[in-house]
Order: C-alpha cells, then sequence, then structure tokens
C-alpha cells in the first residue's frame, strides 16, 4: 500500500490549471453578460421617453382650433427631440420648434459600453407619424346630413413615435440587433374648441336650425320685442342675445 502522500502527489498534475480554466468559461459568461444588463436598461428607459413623446405628440394633435393650427409631424418630431429627448439639464424654451434638427445632444444617458450614444443623429433616428379619423356612423351622418346639424363629429388623433437606435458594434447579439421602438397613443376629441365665448357663440348660431331653433324667429321676435315691451314702458326684449361671463357688480373693481 502507498503512502498517502505519495497519492498527493500523483493527483495534483491533474488538478493543475482546473481553476483558470473555471475562471475563464464563467469570464466568457459573465462579461457580455454584466456588459448587457446596463444597456438593456438603457433600452427600457429610451422604451419610457418614447412613451412620453407619443402622449405629447397626441394631446398637441388633439389641441386644435380657429386659434391654433394642426403642427406637422415635422414640426412635432423636431420639438420632441428637443424638448422630450434632451438631457434633462435642458432649459425649456417657450418659443415653438421649427423642422429643423435641435442642436442639442440627446440624453447622456443612454451611451452604449464604448461611450459611443445609441442616438448619435436624432434627426434620423426619431420619427413622428400623425392620424386622424372621423367617426362616420350611421348617425353622425344623419345629424350632419339631412338634418341639418352642423356640428363637429368626434375624432380620434394619433401620435406615433419612431425611435431606432444604431447597433452596437462588438457586442452580440445587439450588432445585429436593428431595434425600432414604436410607440403610439390616442386620444378622442369632440373638436368643439374655441378660442373664447364670442367663438362658441358663432358655432351655436350657425349650427343650424335643430341646435338654434331660434334663428329662423328672430327677426319676428326681435320685431315684437321692441314694439310691445315699451307700450306697457318694459325694456325691449333682444331674442337670442346672451350675456356671456357676466360678474355680480360687487365683483368688478369699478363697483355696483
Amino acid at each position: 500500500m502507498k503512502p498517502r502522500h505519495l497519492l498527493l502527489a500523483i493527483a495534483r498534475p491533474a488538478e493543475s490549471g482546473q481553476s483558470t480554466t473555471e475562471f475563464l468559461v464563467l469570464a466568457l459568461v459573465l462579461v457580455p453578460l454584466f456588459m448587457s444588463l446596463p444597456l438593456l436598461g438603457k433600452y427600457l428607459d429610451l422604451a419610457h421617453t418614447t412613451e412620453q413623446a407619443a402622449r405629447y405628440v397626441a394631446f398637441e394633435t388633439a389641441i386644435t382650433g380657429p386659434a391654433r393650427r394642426t403642427p406637422t409631424a415635422e414640426a412635432l418630431a423636431a420639438q420632441v427631440r428637443e424638448r422630450i429627448f434632451s438631457p434633462s439639464a435642458a432649459p425649456i424654451l417657450s418659443r415653438p420648434a421649427d423642422a429643423t434638427a435641435s442642436g442639442r445632444p440627446a440624453n447622456p444617458l443612454w451611451t452604449d459600453h464604448r461611450g459611443e450614444h445609441l442616438l448619435s443623429d436624432p434627426a434620423s433616428r426619431v420619427g413622428v407619424e400623425l392620424g386622424s379619423h372621423t367617426d362616420t356612423a350611421p348617425a353622425s351622418a344623419l345629424l350632419a346630413g339631412s338634418l341639418g346639424l352642423d356640428l363637429p363629429a368626434g375624432t380620434e388623433y394619433t401620435g406615433t413615435i419612431r425611435v431606432s437606435p444604431r447597433n452596437v458594434p462588438g457586442l452580440a447579439p445587439f450588432d445585429t440587433l436593428g431595434l425600432t421602438i414604436h410607440r403610439h397613443q390616442v386620444l378622442l376629441g369632440h373638436n368643439w374648441s374655441a378660442a373664447g365665448s364670442a367663438e362658441y357663440a358663432r358655432r351655436i348660431e350657425d349650427a343650424g336650425p335643430l341646435a338654434y331653433p331660434i334663428q329662423p324667429l328672430a327677426l319676428i321676435g326681435n320685431t315684437l320685442g321692441r314694439v310691445l315691451p315699451p307700450l306697457v314702458l318694459d325694456e325691449a326684449i333682444e331674442v337670442g342675445r346672451v350675456e356671456a361671463e357676466i360678474l355680480p357688480c360687487d365683483r368688478l373693481e369699478e363697483g355696483c
């Protein structure tokens, strides 16, 4: 029987280099994983920002009226690049952004492991698509057509944001990923918004006899309202007159 120390001496050469091999195998697996986890988090943050941009675009498209035209897709793309995809420390500008690319850099968080930005050219990697759909149900067509009710129907305003971060060279599978993030938001607006009380009154008066039946009778009503009340020492009646935004006299600066 061989001594125990001789058996240990014989077994040692077979175990030589095993820990180094295990370390290399684990490094080949864990290093790409550790490099991918921050990148996945940046993709998630980029997707969340894209969702915010879609909400902004849908809202800006829906708030239209006589005092504000619908912005173009190019103008909204410039706005979201400047106001949403820019660094958080960037100031908010009151001037409307035009269709040109913003000179500000994108959010510095969205960089790969080599420090290169995922949105190196925001003008070509951030796009906006707009869409609207008017309700064409039979009831809407009936009210707008045969009955002469000229009221604007409800409209769906859709804002779609497309963000295409560039591939990350040297880090599979992100080197050939070709990722494109799409987010869209839909707002249903009745587009009855007006610039003020006078605009609301004009819309109601021009809505047709079904919505404003007083207008066809205004000539007769005003004639009788101006002649008969003064005979009994009352003030003349004006048919259809509406006093908008009247405050009590004690609320006025000059008082009662």
